[in-house]
């Protein structure tokens, strides 16, 4: 087995192929695992997230493309200019299969060029054209005006005025709303003048060692994915946004910047909620079998909007997090970010701060241009996300993220992130593996490094007490390693909902031709993820930074099932240093021998 990876320099206008064999491919998988090894191999200590030594890294694995369900994604990482740490983001749509067919299993972008351009790969061809008819159009222009001059059978990848603007929030979009939203790759992309990347599906198919037994070992996990009530009932039926009232009732939906875990109006922008009023059809990413997408259709003033959304977490960020419920408003907000290309985990986050700053009086009047920036105010996220991607007035502000808005105004504790990543949507007062899951979060704050809230809320695999500390390190490592493996082969996590790892096992070996146990798989993960941590201690993290904000730490939970809670971190993190076999949140000499990591 070995992958093609195509190389493009910006800087010089140079493209040329390069091969990946098997003894790397073993070690790394690929996906987010061979990128972060390019990108820890390949960069210095310290380089300008925005210089032309950075890499911006597209990868698909072994599994994306194939008969594997919800393998239809692919995996970009580079160093982030939010975090100064590791940037990685997934994102699911066409683009990752498309890919894999056009005959390559990744991309790696270098240099800067000197005028907008995009990529165009058909077929294992791959050429730079022109793209400054592109600049300052958005992501769903963009996709328009390609298709109308090259065809329909085509798939982009596209950043939009954010990711042009080097807003620090700034996505990349695939099919219009599929997203690498988080740790600002979007930016990275815009700064390298890189507009898009178009493929044309071609002829390659996806190398398969045993067609019998990989046809075989599929079929079963069909089956469990289909019976499985979370994969085969709830999300097809109500998209992820079904989470909503759970985590509501279960004291953790952060509501007004984490001030609370419960939301009085948490149902007015459910997933039941959106079937009941706005919904108009399901989309599913290629391969998928679960199509949690929501098709959504707002025909009222002022939010009209014909699009998809908002998932859970963008019902949060533009929703409770903010205040706000009027779910006409947080679907045109989070229509607005597909097409100005922007995370509105991080954006919802940075307004929900600046709301907070406002609140306490550290943001004058005359800054705002007339924005209203109180608690529950719909038309401001509108308005905001506007203006933050193409950093007009107090967009600009908000385009440096929540930890730099925090300390500019005098209060850093205000700005929920960890690593410079602003938090996602659950409270950790409520579930407190998933808090320490955060906490040591490679890429910052995460709620997919270690998805604690499966066994904690979910009781996949099996039902863990949310409120206690006790036992949680062991999980969230077993957690960790095992996503990396899933964003190394590359298939969605929502898979791990019904499989674990000796099924995703059963696919690998057909696949590869490999002959693993679980222990050498899950070995791999562990790999993957110390050498991500390796990347960011070189760039300064260690476990100073393995924490939450205070108020997560010393503010009790003021209501619901969780209140009375703070998050006991110290004792867990503990326990998760001698699990992992790290000091200070660094690995040991000892550990890295382990993992045969250079």
């Amino acid at each position: 087995m070995e992958y093609t990876i195509l190389r493009v320099d910006l800087s010089k206008d140079k493209i040329w192929e390069e091969k990946v064999g098997e003894k790397v491919i073993k070690k790394y998988l690929g996906g987010r695992g061979l990128g972060v090894k390019i990108l820890y191999e390949e960069t210095e200590a310290g380089i300008d997230p925005f210089g032309e030594e950075n890499r911006l890294i597209f990868m698909t694995g072994y599994a994306t493309g194939t008969a594997v369900p919800l393998s239809g994604r692919f995996h970009v990482i580079t160093k982030s200019p939010l975090t100064g740490g590791i940037g990685d983001s997934n994102c699911g749509g066409q683009f990752g299969p498309m890919l894999r067919f056009a005959g390559y299993e990744g991309i790696v972008v270098q240099g800067i060029a000197e005028n907008p351009v995009y990529l165009y790969i058909e077929d294992g061809h791959a050429e730079l054209r022109d793209a400054s008819h592109l600049w300052g159009k958005g992501t769903w222009s963009t996709e328009d005006t390609l298709r109308e001059e090259l065809g329909k059978d085509i798939n982009i990848v596209s950043i939009g005025p954010a990711g042009e603007n080097k807003v620090m929030q700034a996505a990349i979009i695939n099919d219009k709303h599929r997203a690498a939203g988080r740790t600002g790759v979007g930016a990275v992309m815009g700064s390298k003048k890189l507009k898009a990347i178009v493929v044309r599906r071609g002829k390659r198919k996806p190398e398969v060692h045993d067609e019998a037994k990989l046809k075989e070992a599929v079929e079963n996990v069909r089956k469990i994915v289909r019976e499985s009530p979370v994969t085969g009932e709830a999300l097809p039926t109500y998209g992820t946004a079904v989470l909503v009232n759970i985590i509501n009732e279960t004291g953790g939906f952060p509501t007004r910047n984490f001030k609370t875990g419960v939301f009085e109006k948490a149902n007015e922008i459910s997933g039941e909620k959106i079937a009941e009023t706005y919904l108009t059809g399901k989309k599913a990413c290629w391969g998928c079998i679960v199509a949690c997408g929501r098709v959504t259709k707002v025909e009222t003033p002022p939010y009209q909007v014909d699009g998809e959304g908002p998932e859970y977490e963008t019902a949060w960020s533009l929703g409770a997090m903010c205040g706000i419920s009027d779910l006409a408003a947080v679907i045109k907000a989070h229509n607005l970010c597909d097409d100005l290309g922007m995370d509105p985990i991080s954006f919802g986050s940075t307004v929900a701060c600046a709301m907070e700053l406002y609140e306490n009086g550290k943001i004058p009047e005359e800054k705002l241009g007339g924005l209203k920036l109180e608690w529950g105010n719909p038309q401001t996220v509108v308005e905001l996300a506007w203006r933050t991607a193409f950093r007009d007035g107090f967009g600009d502000e908000i385009a440096m993220g929540a930890k730099r808005l925090a300390e500019k105004y005098g209060m850093p504790d205000v700005a929920m992130h960890v690593k410079g990543l602003e938090l996602p949507a659950y409270d950790p007062r409520a579930y407190k593996g998933h808090g320490l899951g955060y906490a040591t979060s490679n890429r910052g704050g995460c709620h997919l490094r270690a998805y604690l809230i499966a066994p904690e809320v979910l009781g996949i695999p099996e039902k863990l007490d949310p409120l206690t500390p006790e036992g949680k390190a062991q999980w969230v490592k077993i957690f960790q390693d095992l996503f990396c493996i899933v964003d190394s082969m590359v298939v969605c996590k929502f898979i791990t909902f019904a499989v674990g790892a000796e099924e995703l096992l059963s696919v690998t070996n057909p696949i590869t031709g490999w002959d693993w146990n679980v222990d050498e798989f899950m070995k791999a993960g562990e790999r993957i993820y110390n050498l991500e941590r390796l990347y960011i201690n070189r760039e300064g993290f260690d476990g100073k930074d393995d924490t939450l904000p205070k108020r997560l730490l010393e503010e009790p939970m003021p209501e619901g099932a969780a209140k009375g809670h703070v998050v006991e971190l110290d004792k867990m993190l503990e326990e998760f240093y001698k699990i992992r076999g790290w000091v200070n949140g660094k690995p040991t000499e000892e550990k890295l021998r382990e993992l045969d990591i250079p």
